[in-house]
């Protein structure tokens, strides 16, 4: 072969694989920039205003990518779903959002009215909305009413591996939604709420996985509306009390106006801090209205519940689990301590089972220099509720480990009510009430003065089969004791 044939031939090769290489690279940018917010302008420098540019990335649908950068919003970029078609918001954890203006980063809008029930979907949420997700974005706030997320009408919305930061709501879910799911991210430091049910008609939310601290506001906050099937499972929620914040909680469901109920709070560790007013680990507040009801009865006023609350650990606030106004609320498998005023307080409820829980003073915690913590359970004008297997250990400072006052219909089996610096176990104008098997005693060297029991008003209670070591007082007509011990 001839020197200049083999140069012919080596330059022909040379150009194919020029060619083969550079089809290659156009294939991989395409497909690389197709969702990229880049390729519709964004720059991503911290600098640049990037709404326009996402809100056009966000308009073409699809998958929306955001590379390495910080991306400033300076207005919200909305999500209209039947427009769009399906839309994922998707970084890879190092991606960050900076929202420079009032109201949420992004808000989802769908068009679903229904139920969960698929006879009730339309075509076109099926095969234009479903399931919108945002996944691997941290959102942040640099203004004082910015959120991150907002999701009204939408159907299997879902936020994964986020982090959300120093906004004034965290997600806010808002008018109606269906089968929300929020895992596996973290939402921090907020003005006002991590994770805000507002006045919302939404059936089936899981929140999993997640850690949910230090907003004002509360950790996740449930208010009116028509909410049920909430399961928060696995979480760490922890110190979402301000100061100077109103009353609210690390987690807090309020029915006032409308309807809370069906709810399992399961497996998390829910604490701190006990320098809000009136803080509170739990709070649920079950006075709430119900057109169908107000028309079957004439009262629009129902005690909302059905609540599980199991498996958790509870501690440093002012009062680790408190219900007002509820029907059907079950707590077992729990571990309280730390509580500033009390445990467990039950206020005007109905139906409460509390189970086998641990009400401990463990001394390996610092409990103040003077000792402020009180703990201890209270019941106050409530009816119809059993507590059993209950072990309470170490109330100091309050007039009874475990008071119920202007009661009814209550069955106490069971308990361990110990080293308390009051009554054992108080009953105050208290009605047709058991308390059975139960051990009640101080074996402290500095033990005060006070009765294993006391009983005083109230009328048709039972009283039997208890260890109750330092005896007890029984106004006249109020009780029966029938076999109980001094252990002596």
């Amino acid at each position: 072969m001839t020197t200049s044939r083999r140069r012919g031939l080596n330059f022909i090769s040379a150009v194919a694989r020029f060619r083969r290489v550079a089809c290659a690279a156009a294939l991989a940018a395409t497909s690389a920039s197709a969702g990229d917010v880049t390729s519709f302008g964004a720059i991503g420098d911290g600098q640049a205003d990037d709404t326009a540019a996402i809100q056009r990335a966000v308009n073409a649908g699809g998958g929306v990518h955001f590379p390495t950068g910080v991306f400033r919003l300076t207005a919200t970029v909305t999500i209209e779903l039947d427009r769009t078609g399906f839309v994922a918001l998707t970084g890879d954890g190092t991606s960050r959002v900076v929202m420079a203006g009032a109201g949420p980063a992004f808000k989802f809008i769908g068009t679903h009215e229904g139920s969960a029930d698929p006879g009730q979907f339309k075509p076109n949420v099926w095969n234009r909305q479903r399931a919108p997700r945002v996944e691997g974005l941290e959102i942040i706030g640099a203004h004082a009413e910015a959120d991150g997320i907002e999701a009204t009408g939408t159907m299997q919305f879902t936020v994964t591996g986020a982090l959300l930061r120093d906004l004034r709501h965290g997600i806010r879910l808002t008018v109606r939604n269906r089968n929300i799911l929020i895992a596996n991210s973290h939402i921090y430091h907020c003005r006002g709420i991590g994770i805000f049910y507002d006045q919302v008609n939404l059936h089936q939310s899981n929140i999993t996985g997640c850690h949910i601290s230090y907003c004002a506001g509360g950790g996740v906050v449930s208010r009116g509306g028509n909410v049920r099937n909430v399961h928060i499972g696995t979480c760490d929620i922890e110190s979402n009390m301000g100061k100077n914040a109103p009353p609210t909680a690390n987690i807090l469901l309020d029915s006032t106006g409308g309807s809370i109920g069906e709810v399992a709070i399961t497996g998390c560790t829910i604490q701190h801090n006990h320098t809000g007013p009136d803080s509170a680990n739990i709070r649920i507040l079950g006075r709430g209205h119900e057109e169908s009801l107000a028309r079957r009865t004439g009262t629009a006023t129902t005690q909302e519940g059905h609540v599980t609350i199991t498996g958790n650990v509870l501690s440093d606030v002012q009062v680790n689990i408190h219900l007002k106004d509820v029907r059907g609320v079950t707590l077992t498998g729990n571990t309280f301590w730390m509580a500033y005023q009390h445990d467990l307080l039950v206020e005007d409820s109905s139906n409460v089972v509390v189970g086998p829980n641990n009400f401990d003073r463990n001394p390996r915690y610092n409990y103040g220099s003077s000792q402020e913590t009180r703990g201890g359970l209270v019941f106050r004008g409530s009816r119809d509720c059993t507590l059993t297997g209950l072990h309470v250990n170490g109330v100091w400072r309050q007039p009874a480990a475990l008071l119920l006052e202007k009661c009814d219909r209550f069955n106490l089996s069971g308990c361990s009510l110990l080293d308390g610096d009051g009554v054992g176990l108080s009953l105050q104008a208290t009605t047709n009430t058991r308390v059975s098997d139960c051990v009640i005693r101080d074996d402290r060297a500095t033990r005060p003065p006070a009765p294993s029991l006391r009983v005083s008003g109230g009328r048709g209670n039972w009283v039997l089969h208890n260890l109750l070591a330092h005896g007890s007082e029984i106004a006249p007509g109020t009780a029966k004791l029938e076999g109980n011990y001094d252990g002596r």
